[in-house]
């Protein structure tokens, strides 16, 4: 009689997944909540705890792990379309410095399509501990040959969100669109041009809506012509603010849409004998360290790159403990870093 019920216990026993059931949450939120972790809302929190206590959860009492299985050493593979970008460089310095005290060793390497195979092999001889994919885009089979290595994968992701089931870090493009744009209308800017990214990037779509939804509430009414799509890299901001400032009514201001670009901004506003601030004011996105080094320094949107690389490390070396992975989208804010490319509209030179 006592074995039957002790056998009855086990079987009644609540697990996770009837709390987050019951909760409307998943599995990974009533995990972070039984964790102590901070980064769950305080409503949530309360209504987790009052399940776990209607309920009686009792935590699984775990084996202890010796101490081999805190592993350290091996490899960490961090996957680039182009790794030779000032983001790229940002974003590994991040993982760098977080995989150092694990002493696990970043490996960069590039989705090459025109290889085939061939890329997916040598990540499969490395054998690495988790791979995080820093890409402009996962295709659905890209994501079924990584998902067939059987090594966990997280999405570094500021430049879009793919459907693919794998987590993702990123930041808050659309606020970060939003702060650049009510910046220059706070400084008087009333024809402010845009130079995008990539349309078909979710990251650049959202700069683009929070530029446009500013405009808005502040009772501007977007000019299209305004508007010019680039492609992330020097070369197409010089070429798109060429175009913005030979316009018949010119912008005095432009938001470029990451740091890259608005330096071939700059190299525009020179090649028509102006000077930024006084004849153009100019906001970035991203802050990358060079963005500190021209003249005048630039302001821009900084999202931190570096944080999202090293969250991604130590996200991927804690499932390897016994953490979940974590669901869906983390975001991380942006915040707005003002320097010397902005100025008010008055200051402007007559041309």
């Amino acid at each position: 009689m006592e074995q039957r019920l002790v056998s009855d216990s086990i079987e009644r026993r609540v697990t996770v997944a009837d709390v987050a059931a019951e909760a409307g949450v998943s599995r990974a939120t009533v995990s972070k909540v039984l964790n102590g972790r901070s980064d769950v809302a305080p409503a949530t929190r309360v209504q987790i705890e009052a399940v776990l206590v209607t309920r009686g959860y009792v935590p699984t009492k775990r084996t202890k792990r010796p101490v081999v299985a805190v592993r350290r050493g091996g490899l960490m593979e961090m996957l680039f379309n182009d790794p030779s970008t000032p983001w790229a460089a940002e974003m590994i310095r991040g993982a760098e410095e977080a995989a150092r005290s694990a002493r696990v060793g970043i490996v960069v390497s590039v989705l090459d399509q025109a290889r085939g195979q061939q890329w997916l092999e040598d990540i499969a001889d490395r054998s690495p501990r988790g791979i995080i994919l820093a890409l402009s885009e996962l295709t659905a089979a890209d994501h079924k040959r990584i998902e067939k290595l059987g090594v966990p994968a997280i999405l570094v992701d500021p430049v879009g969100d793919s459907d693919t089931g794998i987590p993702s870090i990123g930041a808050g493009n659309w606020g970060g669109g939003m702060a650049a744009t009510q910046h220059l209308i706070d400084l008087g800017h009333r024809r402010i041009g845009m130079i995008t990214g990539p349309m078909r990037f979710l990251c650049s779509q959202a700069r683009l809506a929070g530029y446009r939804a500013t405009l808005e509430r502040a009772g501007i009414t977007a000019d299209d012509t305004l508007v010019e799509h680039g492609d992330f890299h020097y070369s197409s901001g010089h070429k798109l603010a060429l175009a913005l400032l030979d316009r018949p009514e010119p912008p005095t201001a432009i938001f470029a849409a990451n740091d890259e670009q608005a330096l071939g901004v700059y190299a525009a506003v020179q090649q028509r004998g102006l000077r930024v601030p006084d004849d153009l004011s100019v906001v970035g996105f991203d802050d990358v360290p060079m963005s500190q080094w021209v003249t005048p320094p630039l302001t821009t949107v900084r999202q931190p790159i570096a944080e999202l690389a090293a969250l991604a490390v130590r996200t991927l070396l804690a499932h390897q403990d016994g953490t979940e992975m974590p669901e869906g989208r983390l975001e991380l804010s942006t915040k707005l870093v003002v320097r010397g490319s902005t100025a008010q509209l008055a200051r402007r030179r007559t041309r």
